[in-house]
């Protein structure tokens, strides 16, 4: 088992600092009185809750999804003061637990908290907390704390390609693998790469974007990410699988990439540079792409502004922020760059995270081994959470492609798109 928790890293422990949430013990009837004022500003969700006590809130109609448990005293005051914060810290350490369809019961909650009024909602505004910044030195912090975590790890629920982003579902039947698969081509399709093109990456992962253009398009890649595992995995794959020389994993932050390309991408990176530096990102692509270059960014996002869910930027991606599309326009409106298109994948991610879930609950025990029970239920969780969030479309999946004013060298239908 490892010796410290990537989640929570050197805080206190959890129970303890639970226990404290509360100086006082509070009466049986404030218990009840609280517990039915957050489940009645949810509406009417299809779970029980229930106390420590065996007191529970059961639907008004039809069978219950799931019974969220909250175990303690202690635990209903971490919900009740820290929000999305105490929820998700009282799952990790076991002082709540659900039983049943965990995805179902965060689909009820999410939709249940996104219609509260009054003061409920402005307590849930209070709670929200702004996105640590991601200054370079901030940045590789961030990274270290989610990438970094061990390739093992990642590697016992992901595709054999290490694909950490949302997969592309053209038929419905397909297995995860091969719509990873289907990603990398659809983007490459849109990109137009053809042989010996130049492309620069953003963020490359654990390699198998570049990995795919260079051997399946013949482009020349040069990819950029500050994660050290990440990057060494990727490298030693270049070396010992043969294509060094068509691509280059670069130790270093986005903001330094330098040379001439003819493409330009970013998949699964935008969420983590912060809504401050997108004319930075701007100006990297301005400074680097061709003069009829293309240019794609494959970001989660939402449909209005909103900042990240309070537990999952404390806990998993700190510093994390999804744009809506009128702020990706930040990266391109002072460029004066023409969007050329836009596609919303939200459901295929969707699917994407019930995948991984899957693969995620059947290593269950293997994660146990590398880590603890807390760190266990927390990533549980935020897989779950994330499905449930794009299956109620408060995320969504944008792909934006776009290209210089001027670029005249373009494709007179989508036709391209779907055609391998």
């Amino acid at each position: 088992m490892a010796s410290s928790n990537p989640v929570f890293g050197n805080d206190k422990p959890l129970a303890s600092r639970i226990a404290q949430a509360s100086t006082r013990p509070a009466s049986r009837a404030y218990e009840r009185y609280v517990l039915r004022r957050v489940v009645e500003s949810m509406g009417s969700p299809r779970f029980t809750v229930a106390l420590w006590d065996g007191f529970s809130i059961t639907p008004a109609q039809g069978k219950a999804l799931a019974t969220a448990t909250i175990h303690n005293q202690a635990a209903l005051m971490q919900l009740v003061r820290y929000g999305e914060i105490g929820f998700g810290d009282a799952f990790s350490s076991g002082g709540i637990t659900v039983e049943g369809d965990l995805v179902g019961f965060l689909v009820e909650a999410f939709r249940g908290v996104a219609e509260v009024r009054g003061p409920v909602k402005l307590v849930k505004r209070l709670q929200q907390r702004k996105p640590r910044a991601n200054t370079p030195d901030g940045s590789r912090e961030h990274i270290h704390h989610h990438y970094d975590i061990g390739n093992d790890f990642y590697r016992l629920w992901l595709d054999a390609e290490m694909q950490y982003t949302c997969a592309y579902f053209p038929r419905k039947e397909m297995s995860l693998e091969a719509a990873q698969q289907a990603k990398m081509g659809h983007i490459c399709r849109k990109l137009q790469l053809r042989p010996g093109d130049r492309v620069a990456e953003a963020g490359c992962g654990w390699g198998g974007l570049a990995r795919h253009m260079a051997l399946h398009y013949g482009a020349k890649v040069s990819s950029w990410n500050v994660s050290a595992e990440q990057v060494r995995y990727a490298s030693d794959r270049a070396r010992t699988e043969g294509y060094a020389d068509q691509v280059t994993y670069v130790l270093d932050d986005y903001r330094n990439i330098s040379g001439e390309f003819d493409a330009f991408v970013s998949v699964g990176m935008l969420e983590h540079v912060g809504q401050e530096n997108y004319p930075t990102l701007g100006e990297v692509v301005d400074r680097c792409l061709a003069t009829d270059g293309r240019a794609l960014v494959h970001a989660i996002g939402r449909n209005r502004p909103r900042l990240m869910n309070a537990w999952i930027e404390k806990r998993i991606f700190p510093g994390a922020y999804p744009p809506s599309l009128r702020e990706m326009m930040d990266i391109l409106e002072p460029y004066r760059f023409s969007v050329l298109d836009v596609e919303n994948l939200r459901l295929h991610y969707a699917r994407t995270l019930q995948e991984w879930l899957a693969r995620y609950d059947g290593a269950y025990d293997e994660v146990l081994n590398q880590f603890d029970d807390e760190f266990g239920r927390a990533w549980r969780l935020y897989l779950a959470g994330s499905q449930a969030a794009f299956l109620i479309g408060a995320l969504q999946l944008f792909q934006v492609l776009f290209t210089r004013e001027r670029n005249n060298a373009l494709s007179w239908s989508r036709q391209h798109l779907y055609t391998d």
